[in-house]
């Protein structure tokens, strides 16, 4: 099964591109729930040194799903400061956390805001290249939820490599696969490094969509969330 979903008043359309409009965004970070001083100073730190981190409304559907999953284990590939491995261990007390990131950098200011927050026996970091983190990994396995959120032109290869290491009935959950909207529009608009890496995006959604093996659903929520449920035997 694989399917979108969103409701067509609520898009607009940029010359192909789909995207929630504005005044919706808005009204949906109104309706959010102010964070705490730790998880805002976070927010501020992103902002300021321009970090992508996930939406924060993304990152309420996110912990939403992974409440219903009720994941013991998850795997991050793309730790940036840690924002969305410590958003998702304050909301799921029981979870572990194996999340890899290759700058080191941000590896380093992750590992503070993970201290800081008294949650280190819980989010354990990698510092190095998920292409070749596999091994580093697979010592935790195995894993309820894969979240892929690093570089956007690698998001198939993350999946072939550390799809071995999910649960049955696992989750895989991708951001940014609507990337800016750019995997709608059907010519370059301006920037071509963006363009070549919507084209991958693109190419990776329509992979991800006609897996027999995993049914999906991509939610049109910040930059995108895909969500793929692997099939057990039985299904």
């Amino acid at each position: 099964m694989a399917a979108l979903i969103f409701h067509a008043d609520d898009m607009i359309d940029g010359g192909g591109v789909l995207l929630l409009s504005e005044h919706i965004v808005r009204y949906l970070r109104q309706l959010r729930p102010a964070p705490d001083a730790e998880i805002a100073e976070m927010e501020r730190y992103a902002r300021e040194q321009r970090v992508p981190i996930i939406d924060p409304v993304s990152m309420e559907v996110l912990l939403f799903v992974l409440n219903l999953a009720a994941p013991r284990r998850i795997l991050e590939i793309g730790t940036a400061i840690g924002y969305s491995a410590i958003r998702m261990a304050k909301a799921l007390p029981d979870v572990r956390i194996v999340t890899i990131e290759k700058d080191r950098e941000r590896y380093e200011r992750a590992r503070f805001y993970i201290e800081k927050m008294n949650i280190a026996g819980r989010i354990e970091v990698i510092l190095g290249d998920a292409l070749d983190a596999v091994a580093d990994a697979a010592a935790a396995a195995p894993f309820d939820v894969l979240f892929i959120d690093a570089a956007k032109g690698q998001y198939e290869r993350f999946f072939t490599l550390y799809e071995p290491l999910l649960a049955e009935g696992g989750l895989v959950i991708s951001d940014n696969v609507l990337f800016k909207g750019l995997v709608a529009a059907e010519e370059p608009a301006g920037n071509k490094r963006l363009w070549n890496i919507a084209q991958k995006i693109r190419r990776y959604n329509e992979w991800l969509m006609a897996r027999s093996d995993y049914d999906t659903v991509i939610i049109p929520v910040g930059d995108g969330l895909a969500i793929s449920k692997k099939r057990g035997e039985r299904e």
